[in-house]
């Protein structure tokens, strides 16, 4: 009986290692206020992020689910990479290559995160079974249009889903307050990228934020 329990027990540990750690949904800005110039610096920068050797192996490890969105006006949003679930390298490297290559969803378009946030919540409905649930937002530019962001953070609370978010600065810190104020989660957190220049470096930093094996 006690080489069955042991055994029972070891099934479970490492059912529970290879269980999938956190899904997480990158939502790209695509907006009016974003060139193609800068549009390249996010999806290099998504690239680069999922290629440094210390993200990489905290995906494998804890077989992260992962999804992109590019969204902008209140009818603009495309997922332009479903849910994948990354369990060795060649699946993340080709998860990166294909965030560097994909078109530009949308130009020309107003900014809508109320719609964009909803979206990503309904593809939350549809995620892998993760232990953590986390959107992140990336944006330069408070809404001018759609609809109220706002009562979609306890939406997405009541889910047990954080959103977090990166706000890419031009002069002052207006976009990181209104990040604050109204998109994150209230266990969110906002990483601020000085310029879109900024932006590989701020990626990199909250990817491994959001997939580090840390607990408590």
């Amino acid at each position: 009986m006690f080489k069955l329990a042991i055994s029972i027990l070891f099934c479970f540990v490492t059912s529970m290692a290879q269980a999938c750690s956190t899904a997480l949904l990158l939502m790209i800005d695509v907006s009016n206020s974003i060139d193609e110039g800068e549009y390249r610096l996010q999806t290099d920068g998504l690239a680069d992020a999922l290629l440094d050797p210390e993200i990489m192996d905290e995906i494998i490890a804890g077989q992260v689910a992962m999804s992109v969105m590019q969204w902008s006006g209140q009818d603009r949003q495309m997922i332009t990479q479903p849910w994948t679930i990354l369990t060795n390298g060649d699946q993340v490297r080709e998860f990166a290559l294909i965030a560097r290559t994909t078109p530009r969803a949308f130009a020309l378009s107003d900014t809508a995160p109320g719609n964009a946030l909803s979206l990503a919540l309904d593809q939350m409905e549809n995620a892998p079974d993760c232990h953590r649930k986390i959107i992140d937002v990336s944006g330069d530019g408070t809404a001018n249009s759609g609809i109220d962001v706002r009562p979609l953070r306890t939406r997405a609370e009541r889910m047990g889903v954080t959103v977090n978010g990166i706000a890419i600065e031009g002069m002052g810190l207006t976009i990181t307050v209104y990040f604050h104020r109204s998109i994150i989660t209230r266990d969110g957190f906002v990483i601020t990228a000085r310029g879109h220049r900024e932006y590989p470096d701020a990626i990199r930093r909250k990817i491994l934020r959001e997939v580090a094996r840390i607990f408590g």
